[in-house]
């Protein structure tokens, strides 16, 4: 299992347009993936689980992973959150 710590900086979350990115960009990797925020733990891999993990601005959340191509999926994500901006 890998995991890894990331701010959302982007002044309005993770809304729709890039909730549906990120999981595009997440259904690509073969590994298992989790997004925690808090208690709430979400699939990536889901529009819908993604949105309802209330990922606002500077919200610091885990992505984790654990499969075959799990470092490149938890860093792919991460450096994709990172870099959003409106």
């Amino acid at each position: 299992m890998y995991k890894r710590e990331v701010t959302i900086t982007n002044p309005t979350g993770l809304h729709a347009r890039p909730a549906t990115l990120l999981v595009k960009m997440a259904e690509k990797y073969k590994s298992e993936l989790k997004i925690i925020n808090g208690g709430i733990i979400a699939n990536p891999k889901s529009i819908f689980n993604v949105l309802a993990a209330g990922l606002g601005p500077g919200i610091t959340i885990t992505v984790e992973a654990e499969g075959e191509d799990e470092k490149d999926a938890v860093d792919g994500l991460c450096e994709f959150i990172a870099s959003l901006e409106e």
